[in-house]
């Protein structure tokens, strides 16, 4: 059952993890030792979890990796480290805040995915692949400890 429009989705959301792997690796790097580096190593260990159910869901309906949204995914990934580099060269409090918004909006991507699929398995049998609710929760519970972290960035970028 590797529909044009399932395929489509499931890789956009695997471009995705690319991004948040990467994204999480940097914050990782940067703030080693501090609260916000724990968190990303937390994190990038969940999100590569999240990202092998994909990637196993994606086994099971036979839907094959795009190569070219995965690339394309890194390049943009590249593009936004830049970005943010820009609009705060010290790696100041800007750019701990933008990127902790970034990866705050990606997890609430990776929530829509499971409450996407949990409502198509509904009236699709195939797609009854893993636990959603458990994975909705635990996208929850991701965005949760970064809103806490992106909230205190905020304070310190914008006050």
């Amino acid at each position: 059952m590797a529909s044009e429009h399932i395929a489509t989705y499931l890789n956009d959301h695997l471009a995705g993890a690319v991004v948040a792997l990467e994204l999480l690796e940097h914050l990782e790097t940067e703030h080693a030792g501090t609260e916000v580096g724990r968190l990303a190593a937390e994190l990038r260990a969940e999100v590569e979890a999240d990202r092998q159910t994909l990637e196993s869901i994606m086994d099971r309906l036979e839907v094959a990796r795009s190569r070219t949204r995965r690339a394309a995914a890194w390049l943009g990934e590249k593009a936004a480290e830049l970005k943010l580099r820009l609009d705060d060269p010290s790696g100041g409090s800007l750019r701990l805040f933008e990127s902790l918004e970034a990866l705050s909006l990606g997890i609430e991507g990776k929530r829509s995915l499971w409450r996407a699929l949990a409502a198509a398995a509904e009236e699709a049998p195939d797609l009854q692949l893993a636990d959603y609710q458990g994975l909705i929760r635990r996208a929850e519970e991701q965005r949760s400890r970064v809103e806490t972290a992106r909230l205190e960035a905020a304070r310190r970028a914008l006050a």
